[in-house]
């Protein structure tokens, strides 16, 4: 008996070594999960969400298999067939499944669409609060999805041997989660803010040593490699204009994990916008981008091979998100680092990065950083700005003249500073106007002030990574009302500690020139990164 025992065990260990290869054109990858309604402020586990793309034209059977780690997943093998031109999206809406499983961190809901299985966006109805997730986990055994050559001496591509880099990082990333964290001379993340400190400290270091972007050199300024510094779409510009000479820019694409499609939203509304009333203005713009994808789309092979999955690209005009319909591909499957990260408009937190909208009138931070000490503000809370959307409205209503601890404003008066109001002020309300973005929660962060969020249907900047609830206070509109109330009730403590917090995670949102460590371009960056840790792009030998 104990022989056999013996044998047994032997045999089951061998059987382990050889089963990867005993599965000759399965391709194991997709993650289906469900979210979970369990609170009013419900994380999603990034990590859970690896997807397969390939360039194969075979379509497998599904499968799935268990995964070990915070949640157990199906994973499903699913090829998404690559052609030498422009392939067009899917038409179909995205359907947003549900289920209780108890499990602490919700995972993403997955819906299948067409020949591909992409993530899936959630329900409006679901989504009518501020996102504020997530943890991110990655499985220390990730399945990864691949297609084995029938061949013996199957020849590994460039690809192959990039997904396996990226397959031993979601390990490490893993690893951090229950080890000691890192030395790093500049900063090291600690605290609630962060929903696993240690794991984005190691996603990190990891991105500075093996991130590589290729940036497509087609297309000419002002459209393109070109954008705005100094006004309210700030960021789309200064992101565009460091991708030009920053470290993580590769020249080989070869060796590149994602690629930079360098448009700005916000100059072909400027120079291409169409403003006859008659005609369709979107019409000219979307075509510009549709062009610009065909051309490198039959210039280069990386945007059939995955469909436009490991693609980026940075808009913070409030009609980015409408203009990425261009392509339907574009929209379904690219990654879009938006300022307007809307869910009601298509934003899709498992794929898409909300980046913030920060306002730099000389297109620096001059000026607009640090305040007086939290003893030093009288004003429980501030607001002013334009009566536009249907947040505002409802804000001024309630509040605007009725009480001189909540200074809500439709104009300040006159000779009176916005900037020295939001230093005088212990909370700064940031409610949706017209569309979700605004600049009012990083000027609250810049300047010592708790945020207020008063929003419908947005994800916040780098809440897969940040935990906004640990630093800012997250109002649903029918709260307005009670908004005095609900702001002194929270205990001096809890609001020393939500301004200490805001203070310390201000780091990821500055802009530096050129950019520091930590800073908003390379949270930009690090959210970019985590999108692409989180699918698996798969190639096929060459004959």
């Amino acid at each position: 008996m104990g022989s056999w025992r013996n044998s047994s065990t032997s045999s089951t260990k061998l059987l382990w070594l050889i089963l990867p290869f005993m599965a000759a054109g399965v391709f194991i990858g997709l993650t289906k999960s469900n979210w979970v309604n369990g609170s009013k402020y419900y994380p999603f586990v990034w990590s859970s969400v690896i997807t397969s793309y390939s360039s194969s034209s075979v379509v497998k059977d599904d499968s799935t298999v268990a995964a070990e780690g915070p949640v157990s997943l199906g994973r499903r093998s699913t090829v998404v067939e690559g052609g030498g031109a422009v392939a067009e999206g899917p038409s179909e809406d995205y359907v947003f499944n549900q289920s209780s499983n108890g499990s602490s961190y919700p995972p993403l809901a997955m819906e299948d669409e067409l020949d591909v299985e992409l993530p899936a966006i959630a329900k409006e109805d679901d989504l009518n609060v501020t996102l504020t997730g997530p943890d991110f986990f990655v499985s220390a055994n990730q399945t990864v999805g691949f297609s084995v050559d029938t061949k013996i001496n199957r020849k590994y591509t460039n690809l192959d041997k990039l997904e396996a880099r990226l397959g031993r990082v979601r390990a490490a990333i893993k690893e951090a989660q229950i080890g000691n964290q890192t030395h790093d001379p500049d900063y090291v993340p600690y605290g609630p803010m962060y929903w696993n400190a240690a794991a984005f400290h190691r996603s990190y270091l990891e991105m500075e040593k093996q991130f590589k972007v290729f940036v497509y050199e087609e297309g000419e300024p002002p459209i393109f490699h070109n954008g705005p510094c100094k006004n309210i779409y700030a960021m789309e510009g200064n992101f565009i204009y460091h991708m030009e000479t920053t470290k993580f820019r590769t020249k080989n694409p070869e060796k590149a994990h994602v690629f930079f499609l360098p448009m700005s939203a916000t100059m072909m509304v400027r120079f291409i916008f169409e403003r006859d009333p008659h005609v369709d203005h979107w019409r000219p713009m979307k075509q510009t981008i549709k062009d610009y994808v065909d051309l490198v789309a039959n210039k280069y092979p990386f945007w059939n091979r995955s469909l436009g999955a490991d693609h980026f690209t940075v808009a913070c005009h409030d009609w980015g998100p409408e203009l990425s319909k261009a392509v339907p591909y574009l929209f379904k499957n690219s990654i879009r680092a938006l300022c307007n990260a809307n869910t009601s408009e298509g934003f899709n937190p498992s794929k898409d990065v909300s980046i913030p909208e920060i306002l730099l009138p000389d297109g620096t931070t001059r000026g607009i950083l640090n305040g007086p000490s939290p003893r030093n503000r009288p004003v429980l809370a501030f607001f002013a700005g334009g009566v536009h959307g249907p947040i505002r409205p409802i804000l001024l209503e309630h509040w605007q003249d009725k009480d001189p601890d909540v200074q809500v404003h439709k104009y300040l008066p006159k000779g009176v500073s916005y900037i020295g109001m939001i230093r005088q002020s212990k909370y700064c309300i940031s409610p949706s106007g017209y569309e979700v973005a605004s600049p009012r929660m990083v000027e609250a962060l810049y300047t010592g002030c708790v945020p207020v969020l008063i929003k419908d249907h947005y994800v916040a900047p780098f809440s897969d990574v940040l935990n906004w609830k640990s630093f800012a206070v997250i109002l649903a509109v029918e709260d307005i009302p009670n908004l005095k109330n609900i702001l002194t009730k929270i205990s001096t403590r809890q609001y020393l500690r939500m301004q200490r917090r805001g203070k310390q995670v201000r780091r990821h949102f500055e802009v530096n020139y050129p950019p520091k460590r930590y800073d908003v371009f390379h949270m930009i960056l690090h959210s970019v990164w985590l999108r692409r840790l989180n699918i698996q792009i798969q190639g096929v030998a060459d004959s």
